[in-house]
């Protein structure tokens, strides 16, 4: 991950509501919630979530799928591992492939590394 993505990241993460956004998401699993869900779970107007819900999507943290008129968001584990792969990428005096393992422990059983 190169550093103005990483930066997009931390600033998505970096606001109360998006934040609470993404852990609730996290928590749901692979089912996702709908945006209504989300924002009826956090006490947050439709408009305000849907706000915060595009900077999660543009910054890489969620992904979002279309059921009928309604839709649903995921967190993105493959995003968040990347993220947490370019704060570490220069860890255990530049071996980061020990640090390899706290890595696949986010994998979620998505079977993907955060490299790609």
């Amino acid at each position: 991950m190169e550093k103005k993505p990483a930066l997009d990241g931390f600033a998505a993460l970096a606001q109360e509501t998006r934040l609470d956004v993404f852990r609730l998401l996290v928590r749901a699993g692979p089912e996702g919630m709908s945006a209504g869900e989300i924002g009826a779970a956090l006490g947050v107007r439709q408009n305000t979530m849907s706000a915060n819900l595009a900077v999660l999507l543009r910054a890489g943290l969620v992904r979002n799928a279309r059921e009928g008129r309604s839709i649903r968001y995921f967190a993105d584990m493959a995003g968040i591992r990347a993220l947490i792969g370019f704060l570490m990428e220069d860890c255990c005096g530049g071996r980061p492939e020990m640090c390899r393992t706290l890595l696949d422990e986010i994998d979620c059983g998505t079977g993907r590394s955060a490299r790609g």
